[in-house]
């Protein structure tokens, strides 16, 4: 991947519809993570990341609460569109 395919918080947040301060919220209780981190440590985030994101806040915008997400991710229950699986 190259880097100008990254872009930093900010941006990402922008491109996914939400503030800086939740995509740094979602980052902080483990929703997501930076694909990476630059030297500087800037957080970078590339398609699926935004992808990512726009799925948790329709998921969350849709009444799952967000304990609720982090859970279907780590169960591995919920897919890239947002089926949750039994």
């Amino acid at each position: 991947m190259v880097d100008a395919d990254l872009l930093p918080i900010g941006q990402a947040a922008s491109k996914a519809g939400v503030s800086r301060q939740t995509l740094q919220y979602y980052i902080m209780i483990g929703l997501v993570s930076p694909t990476k981190v630059d030297p500087s440590g800037r957080r970078l985030f590339d398609k699926a990341a935004i992808e990512r994101i726009r799925l948790i806040k329709g998921l969350n915008t849709s009444g799952y609460p967000l304990r609720a997400i982090r859970e279907l991710f780590i169960e591995g229950r919920i897919d890239k569109e947002g089926n949750v699986r039994e």
